[in-house]
């Protein structure tokens, strides 16, 4: 008489990465910080009140950036100057790669994990960053909201991922720094990580057994 062995939970097979503050040392500070001459105050206030994610939404949903510009600068006059900057300053806000994430990023890759990206990121800004960082090109795919005007967490974006990546929810690990984000991928049925720091995603990864 043969025995079944018991079903197993379907082992990991890809994962989807977020790619600014997770793979990517992106912040605006790292431009603005001049521009207001080490003002930290008015600096942060600036961040706070015009450089707001509802705006950094607008821009990666694949608004114009002409167009994105003179309307912010109608809402915030005092500051039309500033925000004029925004698209010289661009890449000098993207710092540097997150080392530790990389370093991650390449174990996985080196077990033969398939690597997707699903960001909100600019048609226009996206260039940019894939011609300085050479990592950006192992990924089998990326999923932007500047191709599809839709950003995360709006459940649609995700739906675009897992049919254009060939993703099974249930063997996808999600990384993103955003809560927001993270609880929608849960939502969808991904193994969701809340990226706090490259130490920290090591540690959910080896519990989840993908590293």
């Amino acid at each position: 008489m043969t025995h079944k062995r018991p079903s197993r939970v379907p082992a990991v097979d890809a994962v989807l990465f977020d790619l600014g503050k997770v793979l990517l040392d992106w912040d605006p500070r790292y431009f603005y910080r001049d521009v207001f001459g080490g003002d930290e105050q008015a600096l942060e206030r600036f961040v706070a009140e015009v450089v707001t994610m509802e705006w950094l939404r607008e821009l990666d949903t694949g608004t114009p950036v002409g167009r994105a510009i003179a309307e912010h600068q109608r809402r915030f006059p005092a500051y039309a100057e500033m925000i004029a900057m925004w698209p010289e300053g661009w890449p000098h806000m993207l710092r540097g790669e997150i080392a530790g994430s990389v370093e991650i990023l390449t174990e996985l890759r080196e077990r033969g994990m398939r690597l997707y990206s699903l960001t909100n990121f600019s048609t226009d800004t996206f260039p940019i960053a894939r011609s300085r960082f050479p990592f950006l090109s192992w990924f089998e795919d990326v999923v932007m909201s500047g191709e599809h005007g839709i950003t995360k967490p709006d459940p649609r974006i995700y739906r675009i991922a897992i049919e254009r990546c060939r993703l099974a929810p249930g063997q996808t690990v999600f990384v993103d720094d955003l809560q927001a984000n993270v609880d929608a991928a849960r939502e969808h049925g991904f193994h969701a990580l809340h990226f706090t720091g490259p130490e920290r995603l090591r540690e959910d990864l080896r519990a989840l057994g993908v590293l």
